[in-house]
């Protein structure tokens, strides 16, 4: 299984674009995922990465590879999934993976919804098992067959790299970020956007959450006066820095609608600050447990 190993080392260089991120999801050090690499090189006998760009690019002969390694490991985790999924236990079992607080909203939704359907999807002897964490190392347990489902947000500063071809998606939800922030004892918000003057404190998202490069790429176009001041690793932290009055933060509108309508929070700006995104769900093409596919099936009817 060693030259499987190697194809894996290249899928993981593909969607991370970093030797350094790659090895960590590799769980080996820098050096030695670099060797793994010139190995797979010298297995195929040309170059199969650009070096000294970043992020990292594959040559035609990579992105070839690439391709074929993505073909024989998703066809080796067909098998291993339909071996594993003979037994009555492991057809019950609903294997996710997504973010943390995707988990706690949304796909929390999701599940109750498909154990309260007539039908059951979920019923008395069904499993779910729910992984949660950064989204790329989500997107590996997908890649290796660990996972039936992936759920994340989806938006043009941020798209999640799969194989191409292996798999298929629905669109759960849309939603929006919006700018919020506290409201004062008058009622008015504690942290108005200033486009002069001095700068509002900002809470924002460190650079392994989604949100991250969302929210990023579009304060690089706003005209306010913005100082960063919290860096939050979950939605979940961010939010709970806005209700005690530290700073403006995008939230997701299905987060802070409700403390908005109470007069909690204050919506900020216009549309044009807002930033629209999906939330998706993603799954290999090839056939799944008999509860995955009934937990597909019954959503795409329920959209």
């Amino acid at each position: 299984m060693s030259d499987l190993k190697l194809f894996e080392d290249l899928i993981a260089l593909a969607q991370t674009g970093s030797f350094v991120r790659a090895a960590e999801l590799r769980h080996v050090t820098h050096p030695a995922f670099g060797r793994r690499i010139r190995a797979l090189e010298a297995w195929a006998g040309a170059p199969l990465v650009e070096r000294g760009r970043a992020p990292v690019a594959l040559t035609a002969e990579g992105e070839a590879l690439l391709k074929a390694a993505g073909q024989v490991i998703g066809r080796l985790d067909q098998v291993r999934a339909r071996i594993r999924s003979t037994g009555q236990e492991g057809e019950r079992v609903l294997r996710i993976v997504t973010g943390r607080s995707l988990a706690r909203t949304l796909v929390a939704d999701w599940i109750a919804r498909l154990r309260q359907r007539p039908a059951r999807v979920l019923g008395e002897h069904a499993q779910v098992e729910l992984s949660t964490g950064v989204m790329q190392d989500m997107v590996v347990l997908l890649e290796r067959g660990r996972a039936d489902m992936l759920c994340c947000y989806e938006h043009p500063a941020l798209s999640v790299q799969l194989t191409p071809g292996r798999y298929r998606y629905m669109t759960l939800a849309t939603d929006k970020l919006v700018p919020v922030c506290q409201v004062d004892a008058r009622g008015r918000p504690r942290h108005p956007l200033p486009e002069t003057g001095p700068a509002a404190p900002l809470i924002t998202y460190t650079g392994g959450l989604a949100m991250s490069r969302i929210v990023g790429d579009r304060l690089e176009t706003l005209p306010y006066a913005l100082s960063p001041f919290v860096r939050c690793d979950s939605l979940d932290a961010a939010h709970g820095m806005v209700q005690n009055g530290l700073g403006v933060a995008w939230l997701p509108w299905s987060m802070v609608a409700g403390d908005c309508r109470r007069g909690v929070l204050a919506a900020l700006g216009t549309r044009a600050e807002e930033i629209a995104f999906e939330v998706r769900l993603y799954r290999p093409r090839s056939r799944l447990s008999e509860v995955a596919e009934a937990a597909w099936e019954a959503t795409q009817r329920g959209r």
